[in-house]
């Protein structure tokens, strides 16, 4: 079956060339170990280890015929976002980032597919930066993050942002990042296995309460991880509404589970009983196979899960790309490899 995973990270392996010119430290560095891994630095501190298939769009195709993976779906790694930046540098950052990304599609348009990066905190820079990914760089979509330097995405000075990426059709995929919390349970890896999918959630919520979601109906939406805790916890967040108007229903007037239908989430959620759990919650046409490729906490084998299960033939197809395909505005002839 053809596989589109919409989930997927990359970084430029010259990074340094850019970041290198940034006196803050907050600035991502890459150091060589050797060859095949490098060394992430923050705050002239280590802060991943990463292998060459996080950089190298030629090791991720080995990879990708193992797994039988037709279709990647590129993104930067979220801690490049770097929205607490001074807006010039974030603009040029996220422009760097982007150029890398569409070479590496234009090169190789059957294997890869694209999301830019732009400058959220500044509405004038992040909008003509979406406008120069889609139209001159001929990527599909922009990756987010799930908060903008603390703010909610509902908050109002971001809504011009939504309505233009539903004005020109750009995909939006919201990717959690600095967890809200994250500071008091560095322990045990909780921010990544407890504050990931919270914040997720908090993402998904705040867009709707925030009636961004009914105000642009038309946006092409998905988040990663499953939806994070939403999925799971709409029946909490709907009883919230229904006896708390006065606190949840302030910009938005319809139920929260209602909004299912106006957005999509990848598949990575790593269990076969929440995957049966989100298919009868959100439906197939819904959920997109992601992997969050190349990365531990990630499905090692993109769409194994989904494979192994007991479903039709046609539910499988539409989980393992039909969804991405129709989030994305694309076609499966568009790749012909």
């Amino acid at each position: 079956m053809f596989k589109i995973d919409i989930h997927t990270h990359i970084l430029p392996e010259n990074l340094n060339e850019l970041t290198n010119t940034f006196s803050d430290p907050r600035f991502l560095r890459m150091d060589a170990l050797d060859e095949k891994t490098a060394m992430l630095r923050k705050d002239d501190k280590a802060f991943r280890q990463v292998d060459c298939n996080c950089w190298s769009h030629h090791a991720r195709t080995n990879d990708c015929k193992e797994t039988s993976v037709d279709v990647q779906v590129l993104s930067t790694i979220p801690v490049l976002f770097s929205y607490w930046a001074k807006d010039d540098e974030c603009l040029k950052l996220s422009q760097f980032l982007n150029d890398h990304i569409a070479e590496i599609y234009r090169t190789e348009s059957t294997k890869f597919i694209g999301l830019g990066t732009i400058p959220m905190q500044n509405a004038d820079l992040a909008i003509a930066e979406m406008d120069r990914c889609v139209n001159q760089l001929n990527l599909p979509g922009i990756e987010l993050g799930s908060n903008i330097n603390g703010l909610n995405l509902s908050e109002a000075e971001f809504h011009p942002i939504f309505e233009h990426a539903e004005k020109i059709g750009c995909s939006l995929f919201i990717h959690p990042w600095e967890m809200m919390g994250q500071g008091d349970m560095q322990k045990y890896w909780l921010p990544w296995l407890v504050g990931m999918p919270a914040e997720t959630s908090r993402a998904i919520c705040s867009l709707i309460f925030g009636g961004v979601l009914e105000k642009y109906p038309n946006l092409k939406i998905a988040f990663a991880h499953g939806g994070g805790a939403f999925p799971f916890t709409a029946g909490r967040v709907d009883h919230g509404f229904n006896v708390r108007p006065d606190l949840c229903a302030v910009d938005n007037s319809a139920l929260p589970s209602s909004y299912m239908k106006n957005f999509y989430v990848d598949s990575l959620v790593h269990d076969e009983n929440a995957m049966n759990f989100l298919i009868q919650t959100m439906g197939a046409e819904r959920i997109a196979m992601g992997s969050d490729y190349p990365f531990p906490l990630g499905e090692h084998h993109p769409g194994k899960l989904i494979e192994s299960m007991e479903l039709s033939d046609t539910t499988k197809q539409r989980l393992l790309s039909g969804t991405a395909l129709e989030w994305l505005g694309l076609h499966e002839s568009e790749f012909p490899g």
